[in-house]
């Protein structure tokens, strides 16, 4: 596993099945999940709708992030990171990442992500740096992370590793030219 994988760090976990309408592993994200608030033309800044099956069964609560390594910053960059939803949650509707939407259930907590929002932020890698992956990861958690809006991602990622028990995954990529 390469270092600049963002489960380089963390234990292996079983792992689930994460499925979405919107985006596709391996496939290349277009305009709705696209940054238009950081300058990306016909960027939406939706999160895309997503499913999930087959996590282990003492699972208690599940977390939702959206994250690109290779982001020019040493850190990555956080794009989404929505805690402690109920285990009888599988699925959020697409543009579940935009408060005003509300379309987030009951008990969730949404951080604020690497643009200092606590909202779902597309894709906007540097023009000219390259293909960016990005990763849309639910963990299976065996218990709520416990944490609130005021939290990092970073901390919200500290938490899952003592709590995590499966993972799933959707890697996209976008390069800005």
């Amino acid at each position: 596993m390469s270092a600049n994988s963002p489960f380089f760090n963390l234990p292996e976990l079983p792992t689930f099945t994460l499925t979405s309408t919107d985006i596709e592993d391996g496939g290349v994200l277009t305009g709705p999940q696209l940054s238009g608030a950081m300058g990306v033309p016909g960027g939406e800044d939706v999160s895309p709708q997503l499913s999930w099956s087959g996590f282990p069964a003492e699972t208690k609560a599940f977390a939702v992030t959206c994250y690109d390594p290779d982001a020019p910053t040493g850190s990555g960059f956080w794009h989404w990171v929505v805690t402690d939803l109920d285990a009888s949650v599988t699925s959020l509707e697409a543009n579940a990442g935009d408060p005003a939407a509300d379309l987030l259930p009951s008990g969730a907590v949404t951080l604020r992500n690497d643009a200092g929002e606590p909202r779902f932020v597309g894709a906007a890698p540097p023009e000219g740096h390259g293909p960016h992956r990005y990763f849309f990861i639910v963990t299976a958690l065996a218990e709520p992370l416990g944490i609130d809006e005021s939290a990092t991602p970073a901390f919200a990622g500290f938490n899952m590793f003592f709590k995590g028990i499966g993972r799933a995954w959707l890697e996209c990529t976008f390069e800005a030219k």
